[in-house]
Order: structure tokens, then sequence, then C-alpha cells
């Protein structure tokens, strides 16, 4: 749950201000406090709105460290999600102050998630399995859809299908949206059909990890500790990136207190998309890029994405990391431990050294998720599917943070349209 107070010194962190002008905001009204035995402390969502506000001109920068002033002017309802669940800083990823990228090479997928929904461990008996109604009805509505349907659209029907049967769905407690999140991921599992052939089957979770399950619906490899091992980093990497397009529009549907799976849902339609840094498809677009590099060869893969976009091909540079994507590193660094074939590895190695050379921006998670997919040969869309089915985790924990402390906000647009007196002259 979010701690909704701040300190003195926080909070005057927080506004890049002195404490006595801090109490300076307080004396005008611009900001209440409240008085403890060890101090004052103050509402972490009032400081963050005051932070973007014109009211605040001396600490414009506020929590991200920069302001970029709205085409139409200041804009003091600009929404603010307080958020205690990811921070981005100096080139690292950390989830609740663990950097992710540790977490992935020590951490299950289903022990971040807890993580992220709670702020603790789980048990170790805590139990993912599909609940029997949500079984059935994930079960009937995935047959339906054609064989070639990809990984993310059968979450699609498989998140509407799981949702029409909880009759608890509206059930917004901290202890229920963990409970709904654990039984949607394990239903999303059961809508994916075996990469090697054969129809629609319910694994038993008995025993078996999120990533055991996962694998065999991904990947026609057979899956070995080192495989799984690399499929569990991915998806811990993957669980949240703060406020990516994706878990904004889940957290916005979790604000106006849309039910979990309506947040999932929401969340979804972004990542469906085709527009690479809204997206989770990118990863695709790096495997049919391997694919060609392979039936080719690098720079010319490369070579005639150029000539086709006029810009680098997807996988490569990542704003918030200058200096390279740290989760694009780790699962580069791992590829090789899932490769059916040697010379699958070598393609992503010979693809990197050629952007390397042509002074590309350094590799981010996009394409080591798709160097994953290709060299596990993997069903296509995996890269995505394992990119989007990682984030519900980080939606749900979203989620919680908007249900326990909702974000107030009625956002505005810019109208740039005909004025009234001009549009009334044109129609007469």
């Amino acid at each position: 749950m979010v701690n909704t107070r701040l300190t003195t010194t926080q909070a005057a962190e927080k506004l890049g201000v002195k404490p006595a002008t801090l109490y300076a905001y307080v004396s005008r009204g611009l900001l209440g406090r409240e008085k403890t035995t060890a101090g004052s402390t103050f509402d972490a969502q009032e400081v963050a709105r005051l932070a973007r506000s014109s009211r605040h001109p001396a600490g414009a920068a506020g929590y991200s460290g920069r302001r970029r002033p709205a085409p139409g002017g200041n804009r003091s309802n600009e929404p603010v999600f307080v958020t205690e669940l990811t921070l981005i800083e100096d080139g690292r990823l950390y989830y609740r102050g663990l950097d992710a990228v540790e977490l992935s090479t020590s951490r299950t997928f289903e022990e971040v998630a807890g993580w992220l929904w709670s702020g603790r461990w789980p048990d170790a008996d805590e139990r993912w399995f599909t609940p029997p109604a949500a079984t059935s009805a994930v079960a009937i509505a995935a047959a339906r859809l054609d064989r070639s349907a990809l990984p993310i659209e059968r979450f699609m029907v498989a998140v509407v299908a799981a949702a029409l049967v909880d009759e608890m769905r509206h059930d917004l407690s901290p202890a229920a949206v963990p409970l709904v999140g654990r039984g949607l991921l394990s239903a999303l599992v059961d809508a994916l059909v075996p990469a090697r052939g054969g129809g629609l089957r319910v694994v038993s979770p008995e025993n078996r990890s999120i990533s055991e399950r996962l694998w065999p619906r991904l990947s026609r490899l057979p899956s070995t500790p080192a495989r799984l091992g690399v499929l569990e980093a991915a998806l811990v990497l993957v669980a949240d990136h703060e406020l990516a397009p994706s878990t904004l529009a889940a957290r916005v549907a979790a604000a106006l207190r849309a039910d979990p799976y309506a947040v999932v849902m929401t969340g979804l339609g972004p990542a469906s998309g085709s527009w690479y840094s809204g997206s989770s498809g990118a990863p695709t677009e790096v495997e049919l890029l391997l694919a060609e590099a392979a039936s080719v060869d690098a720079e010319r893969a490369i070579g005639e994405r150029l000539r086709r976009t006029g810009a680098p091909p997807h996988g490569f540079g990542m704003p918030l990391y200058p200096d390279g994507d740290p989760r694009g590193k780790m699962l580069l660094s791992r590829v090789e431990e899932v490769a059916g074939s040697p010379a699958r590895h070598e393609v992503v190695r010979r693809l990197t050294d050629v952007a390397a050379e042509r002074g590309f921006a350094p590799p981010n998670v996009d394409l080591g998720l798709g160097a994953l997919a290709f060299c596990a040969e993997m069903v296509p869309g995996a890269g995505q599917a394992i990119s989007t089915f990682g984030k519900v985790a980080g939606w749900l924990a979203h989620a919680m943070e908007e249900y326990s402390n909702p974000t107030r906000f009625r956002s505005r647009a810019d109208y740039v349209g005909r004025r009234p007196e001009e549009a009334s002259l044109l129609s007469s």
C-alpha cells in the first residue's frame, strides 16, 4: 500500500525548497500538514500536485526532476500518480527499492509479483491455480479461436471469460486483488495451446511454477532448468516499468474503480498496439529482424529495415537508460542458455555487433525478449506474450495503489479547432 505521508525533509526535497518555504506554503493554505510526536507529516499526493502547480514556481521540477510546459499553458490539474512500486534512477530499475536485475537472478516471478502487490515476500505454500469456473470458461472460449491466434489475442479472450464467471470480481480489497492476480495469470497460461502441437489442455499446477507451465506453450524446445531460469528472469524484468503507456491506461481504469479484470483488459489495449514505444509488440519486430538476418545476413537485414523505415530497427535505445537498458543487457547475456542451435545465438551476436559498429543506441529489453523468443524457437508473438504476461502483475499492483488511495483528476484537452464565432460564420 502507498505510504501517503512524507516527513518535512522528504516533502521539502520533493518540492525543491527549504523547510521554511514548506511551512510558508502551509501558512498560505497551499499545503496541509499533520503534527505528530515525531514531527510534521505531509500528504504525498498533495505535495506532488503542488510540485506540478503554477503556485509553486520554485520547485517546478517536482517528482520527475523536470517539467515540460503544456501547449496550452500550465496545467495544475494534471494527474500525478504517486507510487511506491517502481523507481528508475541512475540507469537502474528498482521494485519497491530492490534492484530488478538482481531480483531476476534470485527470485521467481511469483515471488516478485507478491512483492509488488504487498511489499512482502509471499508464503512458500501460496498456490497459483485457475479457479474451477474459470478453467472451464477459458477452455471453452479459447477453443473457439483459430490455432494461429497470437498469444496476446488469447489473453484477451481469457480475461473476459475469467471475469464473467467470477462473482466476486468487484471486491477491490487488498486481500482480494492478489487472489484474482494468481488465478488470472494461471488462466492466461491455460489459454495458450502447446507449442509442439495438440489441443488445449489444462496442466495441473500442483508443484509446477508459472514458468514451467508457460514454457511448453511458447517454445517447441524441451524445458531445462537453464531455459526456465531465463524465462523466469524475463518475466521478472518486465513486471513493471513505472508509468509505461499500458500501465498508465490500467491505472486510470483503477482510479475509476474498474474491477481487476477490467484493469487488465484496459492494459491489454495499448500492449497489443503496433507503436514501438507504447505497445509490447516491439519484440515481435525483433524476432522478424533476426529471422531475416538468419536467412541473409545481419548487415543486409538491418540495411533493409533502414531503407524501408528510414530509422534504426526496434530493439535499440531507451531514453530512461542513456548508457543502456539493464534489462536488455541481462537477457542478451543469457539467451545462449536457451538456444536450441548455436547458429541462432550467433545471429543475435552478429546483429548486436553490427549495430554497435554502426553506432546504434545500446540494446533494450525488446531486443532481449525478441532474442529469447528467436533462440528458443518460440511461437510467433512469444516475446510480446512474455512482455504482456509479466506486466499483468504490475498492472494489478498499480490498481491496488489506486484502490487504496485513488488519484482524483479531470484531464483537459487543448482545443485547436475553429472558434465558435468562426464556425457560425461558415455555417450561415
